[in-house]
């Protein structure tokens, strides 16, 4: 398979040598017909490749067994895994939804004053606020800002590993200084 795959690279002669295949049993095997699971596999394998597109490519070896079983088709774990394996399908893991908002609480919930009017006649007259989250390679990062509604532009900011009080205290000290 490796020496058919790579023909196109390198020489079959050089590869037969490497690998420690005679050549004679390299064309001999090339000749030779598929077997009844090679078919399978190949029809296995374009069922498999129909499933994993249609989860998202989220689906590992054992949903795709899971699916294939409700439509009567039995096979292993190990066969799938392979045949996914030999067609590079790697199930793509979603990151779960973080919430990030309690609203069962009882404290009191401020008056909403805008009323939806995002209007502002002069600068610094009506400034809002917002926090974020970015996912990172070491965790969660939050981000702070308000902006200045006449001039829609950020007029402070800041940034914590943890969202909290403190973090909206911090952007709203630094844009009062």
């Amino acid at each position: 398979m490796f020496i058919k795959d790579h023909s196109s690279e390198f020489s079959v002669k050089k590869m037969c040598e490497v690998l420690k295949v005679s050549r004679s049993a390299y064309y001999e095997w090339l000749k030779r017909p598929m077997t009844n699971r090679q078919i399978e596999d190949i029809k296995l394998s374009e069922q498999i490749k129909v499933i994993f597109n249609e989860s998202r490519q989220t689906y590992g070896h054992r949903r795709v067994k899971k699916f294939l079983k409700r439509c009567g088709i039995k096979c292993s774990n190990d066969r799938i895994r392979r045949l996914m394996k030999q067609m590079n399908l790697v199930p793509v893991h979603r990151k779960r939804f973080k919430a990030t908002t309690n609203s069962n609480h009882s404290l009191p919930v401020a008056p909403n004053l805008l009323k939806r009017n995002f209007l502002a006649d002069k600068p610094r007259h009506i400034l809002v606020g917002d926090i974020t989250y970015i996912s990172t390679d070491e965790g969660w990062l939050y981000l702070a800002a308000v902006v200045d509604l006449f001039s829609r532009r950020v007029v402070g900011w800041a940034l914590g590993s943890r969202m909290t009080k403190e973090l909206v205290i911090k952007v709203l000290a630094l844009r009062l200084e």
